[in-house]
């Protein structure tokens, strides 16, 4: 059994940046793509940031040449750098692991950027 938990969220002034963590229970060596996805009040959930298993990061344009996702399989845990932080970044934070053709769920982490 899968088992993901973030971590890191929390009350950030706009331009201030937080670092989120996605601890996975196993080993995240033979995982596939992983990714974090945001959702706001009233909004579905939307990806932010994905991840290959080798390494190749993906965008969405909102976040580009903020944000950035890293994963060390040594530690088994997934990295998302915010910097520049903007009110409108305000969301629960999901990460998401797919593992042999099924798709893993954190439980989320709340980020608050106040103006």
């Amino acid at each position: 059994q899968v088992q993901l938990v973030e971590s890191g969220g929390g009350l950030v002034q706009a331009g201030g940046s937080l670092r989120l963590s996605c601890a996975a229970s196993g080993s995240i060596f033979s995982y596939n793509t992983m990714g974090w996805y945001r959702q706001a009040p009233g909004k579905q959930r939307e990806l932010v940031a994905a991840i290959t298993s080798g390494g190749m990061p993906n965008y969405a344009d909102t976040v580009k040449g903020r944000f950035t996702i890293s994963r060390d399989n040594a530690k088994n845990v997934m990295y998302l750098q915010m910097n520049s932080l903007k009110p409108e970044d305000t969301a629960v934070y999901y990460c998401r692991a797919f593992v042999a053709g099924r798709s893993y769920w954190g439980q989320g982490t709340q980020v608050t950027v106040s103006s």
